[in-house]
């Protein structure tokens, strides 16, 4: 309400956005109600919405917080899309940044999350954030700016309105100006903050190296940090992993290959001398059938086939992305499917069957490398390993009359 207010008096270009969560009955009622009668009076354009926000923290496993938080700023981006609004002001006070300390503290969320609240994040900007919650009231009182209190803030079996009611009136009972020490370190980390994101991103860059889709953390390089496991611990909160699953993957780097981790959106594999990290990818169906006569196909590897009379002025072209193969020895549909243990072929240039596990070895391949092999088969027998080798027994040869011609 005060920001509305200020807002007004400057006459700045905006419009309220208020959400009905329907989380305490008539109160959330009163309080929108209440909104769209200062709003009005003000002359200010309002949106409100409705959520259903314990259906949808119930559905997502969020708390009633994050599940309001995930909603109302969804909402806001939305808003300002549609509207072209430039930014979205929220009224966070200088108490506020002084509970996410706390509440980053308890997590484990590292240096930036005990930098509290930042004054701008993309589009949110917090006109407010230098002042006190005590002093908002005060000038409300003094310029008869009217509010209402959400009854649950009184509460503290949210973790918030606990830190609020218990732990920061604790600290002031030993230092009585604990909020204005604390607001001036926030500011002093928030400035440490930008000299250790400049020292990390000179860090990070020696250690990492993008692959296509995979991330290639350098093990050795990054044990040659100062602080590794810090370094590897702002490498993968970027990718989902938590302060204690990345405890338990920076205690495999002497490890033999193999350890796996995951995420909620990727998986960490431990390799030979680094960490591989890709999106976790769901295939339900990992036998693709391909019938005599497809084109092209995109999934889940973009295959095109091509059919080519065999002449004398014909040449095999030397490229590993292509599969040359006689044509009357395939049996369709061919089979694209991941390679399992126990599998053989011939390869090229071969007489003898050899494991796909030692053909790997061989060829060096890391450990996502050999998740993400696919395999053409025709029959039960392997006719390419998708951009690696051919088996020998589908070459051409001088008696190849048609040529099926696979490029990936």
């Amino acid at each position: 309400m005060v920001m509305m207010y200020l807002f007004s008096h400057l006459k700045v270009n905006c419009a309220i956005a208020h959400c009905n969560f329907q989380l305490r009955s008539n109160e959330s009622d009163d309080d929108e109600a209440f909104v769209r009668e200062h709003a009005s009076k003000l002359y200010f354009k309002i949106f409100v919405t409705r959520f259903e926000t314990e259906e949808y923290a119930i559905e997502n496993h969020l708390s009633i917080q994050m599940a309001a938080r995930e909603l109302r700023y969804t909402w806001f981006e939305k808003l300002t899309k549609v509207h072209q609004f430039d930014y979205i002001a929220v009224a966070h006070t200088r108490d506020d940044a002084i509970e996410t300390f706390f509440i980053n503290l308890g997590r484990g969320s590292g240096i930036a999350g005990l930098t509290g609240i930042r004054p701008i994040s993309d589009k949110v900007v917090r006109p407010l954030l230098f002042t006190s919650r005590s002093d908002i009231e005060k000038y409300s009182k003094d310029n008869q700016i009217p509010f209402r209190e959400d009854s649950s803030n009184a509460s503290d079996k949210y973790l918030r309105n606990y830190i609020r009611h218990n732990i920061i009136p604790g600290f002031e009972e030993v230092f009585p100006h604990f909020r204005e020490s604390m607001a001036q370190n926030l500011d002093k980390l928030n400035d440490a903050y930008s000299l250790y994101q400049q020292a990390l991103t000179d860090e990070v860059s020696a250690i990492i190296r993008h692959d296509g889709d995979h991330l290639h953390i350098d093990i050795q390089t990054l044990l040659k940090s100062k602080a590794p496991k810090t370094v590897l611990f702002e490498i993968l909160k970027n990718y989902g992993f938590s302060s204690s699953t990345v405890e338990e993957i920076f205690s495999v780097t002497h490890a033999i290959s193999g350890k796996h981790f995951t995420s909620s959106s990727h998986k960490l594999v431990k390799d030979r001398e680094c960490f591989i990290v890709s999106k976790l990818v769901s295939d339900g169906n990992l036998r693709h059938y391909i019938e005599e006569g497809t084109v092209n196909m995109e999934h889940p590897v973009p295959l095109s086939f091509e059919i080519i009379e065999k002449t004398a002025e014909f040449t095999i072209e030397k490229d590993s992305s292509s599969a040359f193969l006689d044509y009357n020895k395939i049996e369709f549909p061919l089979i694209l499917r991941k390679w399992q243990s126990g599998d053989y072929f011939i390869p090229l240039g071969m007489s003898g069957m050899k494991k796909l596990s030692d053909f790997f070895v061989d060829l060096k391949l890391s450990i996502i490398d050999k998740e993400n092999a696919w395999l053409l088969t025709s029959g039960n027998r392997i006719v390419w390993i998708v951009g690696k080798r051919i088996d020998d027994r589908f070459k051409i040869t001088e008696n190849t009359a048609k040529i099926l011609r696979i490029k990936q």
